[in-house]
């Protein structure tokens, strides 16, 4: 019989295997399903949501498919590793195309860069901007190369469990720089100001401001190298339904429709859910891929410590997300499939959203048009669109019922003034994410994007713990728990359960 702390299993019976809930569908609590079921456990996922996926969701209107959230695949073999421990392959389920290139990036002046993983089209691009920087980009991409093995590889799946693990590391985080900020790390190596913000804007891809984020997340400059940037043939969907069908081929279950209440505790463990309609669902461990805060301040009322609610309020969340999808019934053929589109500011807009927490009138762009590598998500002759816009979370009081139709407008000015000329008169389907979205579809704390900030003092052990430092038996996967958001950072979260949760083959 399997036995879990220092107390029986509650629902394993002889010749039944133990019983695993997760909560949540997101891409940690589906690789954290997968991974369960590959160690011996009955699985069920339950997500509040009619569609599995959580901020990975799809929508589906008026002939149009939209990815919800997620759109770069990086670090695949983290995906593939889940296909091979169900002895299937990925590539036969999911096709990923690779990016070229990776981003293009755009300035306000009409000037273009664009961003891949081909060194020497890297250094032709720097060059173009200040010839002066290749060397320094050169001795930054080492650093890069540095960090990533030590932050990502040998770290990013190993459990920060007590704060010795932390000590432990230390060294080697101050060594690679991790107490400086990641814009400051780039400016130790770059001097032209629009090459400083091209290689420090990634923290923004996980929630995190270039200006506070700790320079261990320069680590994605390389990881992007490395690994490259892909997008699944389809739309990031096929990875869910691709996840959802491991776990179903294991003899596990997703159920939609299925809201936790709270998670039933007992002699200071966990022992199941209970739903909204009353349902209660024993099981041998639960493990979290709901919001950390909301795992530990509702989930948890009765039961949370270590991370409650001071803490919480005392934290940094990221910023939110203002997110507009929409479909045109003509072609932009000269959008790349990635664009980041800048705007006049960058260190002041970037305050603006995390400090002083105001909408400003100017903003910075990220637009995605899928059909530029699958014309299939769109009908014959229309392309799809999403552009996404970094705003401040909840905690800036701004009314998105107010507010979210003016500020979509203003986008679209600026779309149809810049890059997209003859966008207002081409759009034939539309809807709008705004952070009250993410508060109430994904009870996201303070409607944030990305969940806690990703700066030094809430990064590994000072994050909430994949083991819940509060409740035996509990498990976090997820943004909200190490090692962060993005999704090498929450797959890598659900491959931390293999070195806390016993294995149920071993144990049984």
């Amino acid at each position: 019989m399997l036995t879990l702390a220092d107390s029986p299993s509650p629902t394993t019976h002889e010749g039944q295997r133990p019983h695993a809930v997760v909560v949540g569908s997101g891409f940690g609590g589906l690789a954290a399903a997968v991974r369960l079921g590959a160690r011996g456990y009955r699985v069920t996922v339950l997500e509040r949501l009619e569609q599995p996926g959580g901020r990975a969701r799809v929508h589906r209107q008026d002939g149009f498919t939209f990815d919800a959230g997620p759109t770069i695949v990086t670090a695949p073999f983290l995906f593939e590793e889940l296909w091979a421990l169900c002895g299937r392959r990925m590539v036969d389920d999911v096709t990923l195309a690779p990016m070229l290139p990776f981003y293009r990036i755009r300035f306000p002046d009409g000037a273009t860069f664009d961003y891949s993983g081909d060194p020497a089209a890297m250094r032709a691009e720097v060059a173009r901007f200040s010839p002066d920087d290749v060397a320094g980009y050169e001795r930054f991409m080492a650093r890069s190369a540095a960090i990533c093995r030590v932050g990502f590889e040998e770290l990013g799946h190993v459990a920060f469990s007590s704060v010795s693990d932390m000590l432990r590391i230390m060294p080697a985080l101050l060594r690679l720089g991790g107490h400086r900020s990641v814009y400051d790390l780039v400016a130790r190596y770059i001097r032209d100001e629009r090459l400083r913000t091209i290689f420090s804007f990634h923290p923004l891809l996980i929630g995190g401001s270039p200006f506070r984020a700790s320079a261990i997340y320069c680590l994605i400059a390389h990881l992007e190298r490395r690994w490259g940037v892909h997008f699944a043939m389809g739309g990031t969907g096929r990875l869910v339904d691709g996840l959802v069908g491991l776990i179903e081929g294991q003899g596990g279950a997703v159920r939609c429709g299925a809201e936790v209440a709270r998670i039933d505790t007992a002699a200071g463990r966990a022992t199941g859910v209970t739903l909204t309609e009353g349902t209660r669902i024993p099981a041998d461990i639960v493990v979290s891929n709901a919001d950390s805060a909301h795992t530990y301040l509702t989930l948890l009322a009765d039961a949370g410590r270590g991370w409650g609610r001071a803490k919480l309020k005392a934290s940094h969340s990221s910023m939110g997300l203002f997110v507009w999808y929409f479909g045109t019934n003509r072609k932009f053929s000269d959008i790349a499939h990635h664009t980041i589109l800048m705007g006049p500011r960058y260190r002041e807009l970037i305050a603006d959203i995390f400090v002083r927490k105001i909408l400003a009138p100017d903003f910075s762009l990220y637009l995605h048009r899928p059909t530029a590598t699958d014309p299939l998500l769109a009908p014959p002759g229309c392309d799809a669109f999403y552009v996404l816009a970094p705003v401040p979370n909840l905690a800036g009081g701004q009314d998105w019922s107010v507010l979210a139709e003016p500020y979509r407008q203003a986008i679209e000015a600026n779309l149809d003034a810049t890059v997209m000329p003859g966008l207002t008169g081409s759009i034939v389907t539309s809807r709008m994410t705004t952070p009250a979205d993410f508060a109430t579809d994904f009870l996201s704390f303070r409607g944030s994007g990305f969940g806690l900030e990703p700066v030094l003092t809430q990064s590994a052990w000072f994050r909430p713990h994949n083991a819940s430092s509060a409740v035996r038996n509990l498990y976090l996967v997820g943004a909200g728990t190490h090692p962060g958001a993005g999704l090498p950072g929450v797959l890598s979260s659900a491959k931390v359960l293999d070195t806390v949760v016993p294995d149920a083959r071993i144990h049984a």
